[in-house]
């Protein structure tokens, strides 16, 4: 007996038992983040820094010309290329360093350490990058920034479409078409009313048929989610690509008149260098977007309709037996879901001036899901997550007019190619849900049809 006992005491001591402890606690695939990390730095050392255009300035217009120019803020910075991308490496491979030291030895991160580790080493690699591609020409950040929040509108109405309807529950593979049903909406009824804003109001209204087929189909007649969601896409492609060949186009003066919500200029806070025109010049749809994910926020974690929702998504059998109608509550915010989406529609044409056209959505609703699930499923991390997509793609379009812009006399440098730049949003897309998101936790009853 008493040998038993001692067989099973430590036989190591002080830091060797630690050690053997921390090794035996490691989780499977601890190496992923620190060894994606390390790449992407050394990807920045190599072909950003020592790759770079020796010899050349980067400039980046930082301010337009306002109030603030005459008291000394800087309308533009420039940085010689490759030092800085060098010195920006070298950072990089110093976070990815701690990444391997904090996961090698299976110690505790404190609270928002790691995706604030995550974003902070995007927003350099992305600055290096930057760097490297605008080396002797110049970049305008302030255009990028506010055309990155014009781009990001439809995705965070889309994205939380999805989080209101898969809180309950529902699996929202049907914002693509969301999206499309609120363009057309929204085209088509401020084009025949003459008013941008009724066609604004209209666009949630249409998108609710979209909605009430999928709640009717999935929480009605219990069918499987993601082909409804899939199914109901194609019919909206179907549905405005008809009615555009045969009413649209040959009536556009009447039913497709390109119009656009006025912009919504905040005195003073407008004229601030950088972030006053992307935050504070704007239509009503950007200004409705913060306030509907603050809404979102407060009303799913603070309020007791955002606990029988997040109930339902969890465990609808006990919210059922303490009184909750779980098809309800699953119905409705479906519908809301989809309203929220028909703003975002709203956004592709009357709030940017566009006519309406076949499939305008153009896969955002995807990209939205996209959003959704790299955000946890919390209106902050999707609005959040569709911000940093839309900027890829701001940055796409930015570069490939930058591509096309003549270079000093003398200078040669590579040139991303325009097909690369094409495919930036989507790559970016997929490293981001693929590499950085980890582990999701998705709510219990997602995409489980609920019988009593």
């Amino acid at each position: 007996m008493n040998s038993t006992a001692v067989s099973r005491a430590p036989i190591t001591t002080g830091d060797s038992e630690v050690r053997l402890t921390e090794a035996k606690g490691r989780l499977p695939g601890w190496w992923k983040m620190p060894a994606a990390l390390t790449f992407f730095a050394l990807v920045s050392l190599l072909v950003f820094g020592i790759g770079g255009v020796r010899g050349q300035d980067s400039h980046f217009t930082i301010a337009h010309d306002s109030m603030f120019t005459s008291m000394g803020i800087p309308t533009e910075i420039t940085v010689p290329s490759v030092p800085t991308a060098i010195v920006l490496s070298m950072v990089l491979l110093a976070l990815a360093g701690f990444a391997w030291f904090m996961q090698a030895t299976n110690r505790t991160w404190p609270r928002f350490a790691k995706p604030a580790l995550q974003v902070g080493f995007g927003v350099l690699f992305a600055v290096a990058f930057l760097v490297w591609t605008v080396a002797a020409q110049s970049l305008n950040i302030e255009f990028l920034l506010k055309a990155t929040l014009g781009l990001a509108v439809p995705l965070v109405f889309g994205a939380l479409s999805g989080v209101l309807s898969e809180r309950a529950g529902v699996i929202n593979i049907a914002i693509e078409g969301q999206l499309l049903f609120g363009a057309f909406g929204a085209a088509v009824v401020g084009s025949m009313t003459g008013s941008p804003w009724i066609g604004m109001l209209a666009a949630p209204l249409v998108a609710l048929v979209m909605g009430a087929l999928l709640a009717l189909f999935a929480v009605g007649y219990h069918v499987q989610q993601i082909i409804v969601g899939v199914v109901l896409n194609v019919l909206a492609v179907g549905l405005t690509s008809f009615f555009y060949g045969a009413v649209l186009k040959p009536q556009a003066e009447r039913y497709n008149v390109p119009l656009r919500l006025p912009e919504l200029r905040i005195p003073v806070l407008a004229d601030i260098p950088l972030i006053g025109p992307m935050l504070f010049s704007q239509n009503i749809l950007v200004y409705l977007m913060w306030v509907i994910v603050a809404v979102c926020t407060v009303a799913l974690f603070r309020t007791r309709w955002g606990l029988r929702v997040r109930s339902v998504g969890e465990h609808p059998q006990a919210a059922d037996t303490v009184g909750i109608n779980v098809a309800r509550t699953r119905w409705s915010n479906v519908l809301l879901g989809s309203a929220i989406a028909g703003l975002g529609g709203a956004t592709l044409t009357v709030g940017t001036n566009v006519a309406f056209t076949q499939e305008i959505s153009a896969g955002k609703g995807y990209i939205a899901l996209a959003a959704m699930i790299l955000g946890r499923y919390h209106p902050v991390g999707a609005a959040m997550a569709a911000l940093f997509f839309a900027f890829a793609t701001a940055l796409q379009q930015n570069l490939g007019i930058l591509s096309s812009s003549p270079l000093p006399a003398g200078v040669e440098k590579f040139t991303v190619p325009s097909e690369f730049l094409n495919m930036l949003p989507y790559i970016v897309t997929l490293l981001a849900v693929a590499g950085f998101v980890g582990r999701v936790r998705v709510p219990a009853a997602d995409g489980k049809p609920y019988i009593k």
